[in-house]
């Protein structure tokens, strides 16, 4: 009972990912937003103490997320709206210690720094953290004045990785993504008492709950929790709660002085499994920390009951039943805002994904804010989460030097250990496209990325045995020219997904179905996906005739009806061939990349299903649509290409029902077919002037149609 109404009291604060500093000073942990009170300044060539005695004049008020660029325009030439600075930029604000308990330690939590982040306090430097997608945390009390005010520091640095610059031995070194700086994701100051559940623990949450499905339908709950500074007396309780709030089952046990580790399996009977996108029911785990005097510390984690299975023959299995796959990657970007995307940012983009009818996401190519796994969980979506190391191993023709190693080590450490209680992660990606540089000759045959690779996969399964590893490549048999050295990276890790791009980059699209037979042929018992496949699609360039492929794949041109055309070859490909465990779709959302001069955009990877800004979803968008989801769908393609100067064009619509009536200015023209959910009428003669085009079918729920206006001009 004791616990109960403890847990009844505590959950909503305690556990809270941002609360007040208690006012009384109780020893439990609270948690304060560190989001307002900071100034900002980008200067590369300042030194700590320079920043330190900078006056008001050089710093600017800013609030968290923050990020100084902004890169990506939807226009031919960059304006003063591109801010693609990479270098130092400067943070500060103070910190009140007499508001702050003594008898407590005092933490700072940082969700994300791009690229490396640097901090001090009072003039001490006390951190460095390479790498910008992964939380991490300082201890500030021994350097805390608890008298008065403290100076904050940090500096966030977004070099450009190359030959002796600052970020030469963080990944990724290179990317057809920009590496935005700043303190783009949340900050906070949490304190706890002396005995506590870990903090210094890679940023993780210091609880780690793994389910165990028994053959009598029970699930034991097999729990580690770390400790600091644990004492005779304490105990450590495990109370899993279900979605309504109750506790359903518990465990406890004993600390001893100076126990690290607690390892407890409190069961479950009868679970409710976490069902994917049909039923994603959760759990949590709430490990408690109590004295003789009662609770010290207390963390609350996601936990969903299910189990997974990849079979090279018949593909994923979510609680032993087949799911195919159908997914989106996705990059943390908006444009004008970069990467400094808010909670409503997030969540937009997840119920995007979801309207679509996906069931995966991929985040690509680095793990994304702890917020974007939880709506993950509970939207039910599949996820492929995955570390930065991607397309280059180094500057050289060598081996990764060391310090790289070791930079991939520890943020493949941090990724799964922070996000290693979502249930929507099935697997752990330990590399995209690491093979290009060799593929091209871009690099010699020693600067081989299957060394890391394979340490990266045995560290995975060590820190995490109940998921299976994943790589993505980019290169093998594809068409091109190829240097004889090129590694094979099939079979560095248990699953294997193929970046292809049949009809774009090379090939003709007809060839991607028979080019995975083929691997699946050579990697009998390897489980293969599709990990990325795409084309570009420009808002304004549009063409009667798609498939005369008017297109530039690296430039200007990309006409939006090549991109939908592209995609209705592509996606029958891969839907018939259940041996491929899923596939990804390159890209949800148009994205931010500093070598990308194409389509209608400049800085800007126009391979989206959706605008940059999420104000335009892409006729490809509503092809996969009707493909994948529930909900009744009736959407003409080519709404955008108005003006028009040919009189003779074709109406194609996207729908899910059996057929759809179509009319021209009020005239009926014809009831057509729709094929694998294409319905097309061609030819159509428009006149000259406005021409108002109608679809319209009927449903179960009853009929819905969609309305366009193509205007007509002279040539």
């Amino acid at each position: 009972m004791r616990l109960m109404t403890f847990l009844l009291a505590v959950l909503l604060t305690a556990c809270a990912t941002t609360t007040e500093l208690a006012s009384d000073h109780s020893h439990a942990r609270s948690i304060t937003a560190l989001t307002e009170g900071w100034h900002f300044t980008y200067r590369d060539d300042w030194t700590p103490e320079d920043a330190l005695a900078a006056d008001a004049q050089h710093w600017e008020a800013v609030s968290l997320p923050h990020t100084w660029n902004r890169l990506g325009e939807y226009r031919v030439g960059r304006t003063a709206a591109t801010d693609n600075r990479q270098g130092k930029g400067w943070y500060r604000r103070t910190i009140d210690g007499s508001a702050l308990d003594p008898a407590m330690r005092h933490w700072l939590e940082f969700d994300a720094v791009g690229n490396i982040a640097s901090v001090w306090l009072n003039g001490r430097h006390l951190a460095r953290h390479g790498g910008a997608f992964t939380r991490f945390r300082v201890e500030l009390t021994d350097t805390l004045d608890f008298s008065g005010e403290n100076e904050l520091l940090v500096r966030a640095d977004n070099s450009d990785p190359q030959p002796g610059s600052t970020t030469q031995h963080v990944i990724p070194l290179l990317g057809d993504f920009f590496i935005h700086g700043g303190i783009y994701r949340s900050a906070r100051l949490i304190s706890v008492p002396i005995s506590h559940i870990a903090l210094d623990d890679f940023g993780g949450p210091g609880i780690y709950a793994t389910p165990r499905m028994n053959s009598s339908g029970a699930t034991d709950i097999d729990a580690l929790v770390r400790l600091t500074e644990a004492r005779s007396g304490q105990r450590v309780t495990l109370a899993i709660i279900d979605a309504d709030g109750d506790v359903v089952t518990q465990a406890n046990a004993a600390v001893s002085d100076g126990q690290r580790e607690v390892r407890l399996s409190p069961q479950l009977d009868e679970p409710r499994l976490w069902n994917g996108r049909r039923d994603p029911y959760l759990y949590h785990i709430v490990a408690t920390l109590e004295g003789p005097d009662g609770p010290l510390d207390q963390v609350k984690q996601p936990l969903g009951i299910r189990t997974i299975r990849f079979d090279a023959t018949e593909g994923f299995f979510l609680n032993g039943e087949h799911v195919q796959l159908r997914g989106v990657s996705r990059h943390q970007d908006y444009l004008g805002q970069g990467w400094a995307l808010s909670e409503a940012d997030n969540a937009r983009d997840m119920a995007i994904i979801a309207e679509m009818g996906a069931n995966s996401v991929r985040v690509a190519h680095y793990p994304q804010a702890e917020q974007w796994f939880d709506l993950a969980d509970r939207y039910g979506m599949i996820v492929w989460a995955e570390v930065p190391f991607v397309n280059k191993i180094g500057f050289g023709d060598d081996e990764a030097a060391p310090e790289l190693v070791e930079n991939s080590r520890t943020q493949m450490i941090e990724m799964i250990r922070q996000y290693f209680n979502h249930p929507s992660i099935v697997t752990w990606g330990i590399g995209n496209e690491v093979d290009i540089d060799l593929a091209f000759g871009r690099l010699g045959p020693k600067a081989d990325a299957r060394p890391l690779l394979r340490e990266l996969n045995a560290l995975s399964h060590r820190e995490d045995p109940s998921r299976p590893t994943v790589i993505a490549d980019c290169c093998e048999a594809t068409p091109g020219d190829k240097v004889d050295y090129l590694p094979v990276l099939t079979g560095e890790a248990d699953l294997m997904g193929y970046n292809r791009y049949f009809g774009w980059y090379y090939g003709e699209i007809e060839d991607l179905g028979p080019h995975l037979d083929m691997l699946h042929k050579r990697y009998p018992s390897v489980p293969l996906s599709v990990s990325e496949y795409g084309a570009g699609g420009s808002l304004t360039d549009h063409s009667n005739d798609p498939e005369g492929r008017p297109t530039n794949v690296t430039g200007r041109p990309q006409p939006e009806e090549f991109q939908n055309w592209w995609h209705e070859k592509s996606w029958p490909q891969i839907r018939e061939r259940r041996y491929l465990w899923g596939s990804w779709i390159w890209n949800m959302f148009d994205f931010s990349s500093r070598v990308r001069q194409e389509g209608d955009a400049t800085d800007i990877n126009t391979k989206g299903l959706v605008s940059f800004d999420r104000k335009v979803k892409k006729d490809a968008f509503y092809y996969y649509k009707a493909q994948w989801s529930d909900e009744s769908v009736v959407y003409i393609t080519s709404r955008r290409f108005s003006p028009r100067t040919e009189a003779e064009t074709r109406i194609k619509v996207y729908s899910n029902a059996p057929e759809v009536s179509l009319m021209l200015n009020g005239e009926a023209l014809s009831t057509v077919a729709c094929e694998d959910r294409v319905c097309t009428l061609d030819p159509v003669i428009l006149t000259p002037g406005t021409n108002r085009v109608t679809a319209r079918a009927t449903f179960p729920d009853g009929e819905i149609e969609d309305v366009v206006e193509w205007a007509l001009t002279a040539k």
